[in-house]
């Protein structure tokens, strides 16, 4: 390739990365290790009806497609799935509230929308497909803490800092450089982290998903509260204070998906 041609196509894409919106995820680790955590935890009968619905796709490797199709813009309408903007202050009374006469199209709602389709007997293989997908991916998403959080700063992407020399913001520091800074892959990222007691996984699998969203909630106005500094220079400490409660939302995520999935199928 000429000089020129070369030019051009580095310019298209650095274009390209500069107009991409940003979307509430964790990042594709994340989502890996809540879907891994989760399958460890699927009865009989729900891991055979997702098997004959994913073949030999795993609930890991499903666990992105929500974000992949973002390259396709006909699945633009599925953006506004991944979160849920609420304003500030809510007590867990007006919180749960605010979530029953919810309409919008977010997370919780789409959620439900997605649990209530899957149990159709008569939903054919291709939309069941697409529908698990985004519900694997998607009850990962509510546990990122700023999933569930404020509509005027984009769920903490304009709130900006910067992690250890890199610019950044708190929304991707909770997507997934939290993450990436353990240096574990996905599965020795869930082998480390999945220790809970039979009494604290089954009182976890029997909370609901306002109760997931507003304790996201909860923890997204703390970490807000923190930053008690225009963009703050972040680095070894921070890990140090919020590792314990990242683990804790990667283990909650999983088995919340667990229990959400064996209520479908199981």
């Amino acid at each position: 390739m000429q000089k020129s041609g070369f030019r051009i196509v580095l310019l298209v894409v650095f274009t390209c990365l500069l107009s991409a919106p940003a979307f509430a995820k964790w990042g594709p680790t994340g989502h890996r290790i809540v879907a891994e955590i989760a399958d460890s935890y699927l009865n009989k009968k729900a891991r055979k009806a997702i098997a004959e619905i994913l073949g030999d796709e795993s609930l890991a490797m499903s666990a992105n497609w929500a974000d992949f199709i973002k390259s396709d813009s006909t699945f633009n309408y599925l953006n506004s799935w991944h979160y849920i903007n609420m304003p500030a202050g809510l007590s867990k009374e007006d919180f749960a509230a605010r979530l029953a006469l919810d309409s919008a199209t977010d997370a919780y709602t789409k959620l439900n929308f997605l649990v209530s389709e899957l149990k159709k007997n008569d939903l054919p293989l291709e939309r069941k497909k697409m529908y698990l997908r985004l519900l694997i991916h998607i009850a990962g998403d509510i546990h990122q803490p700023m999933h569930v959080s404020r509509a005027e700063d984009q769920g903490g992407n304009k709130i900006k800092l910067t992690w250890f020399s890199e610019a950044a913001n708190l929304h991707n520091l909770w997507d997934d450089k939290l993450v990436e800074f353990q240096k574990l892959s996905y599965t020795e990222y869930a082998t480390a982290i999945n220790h809970v007691s039979k009494t604290q996984r089954k009182a976890w699998a029997a909370e609901s998903i306002s109760d997931w969203c507003y304790e996201s909630y909860s923890l997204s106005a703390q970490l807000y509260s923190e930053l008690t500094t225009p963009e703050p220079k972040l680095s070894f400490r921070y890990n140090f204070d919020h590792v314990d409660l990242l683990n804790r939302q990667l283990l909650k995520g999983g088995v919340h998906l667990a229990a959400l999935l064996n209520e479908i199928f199981g």
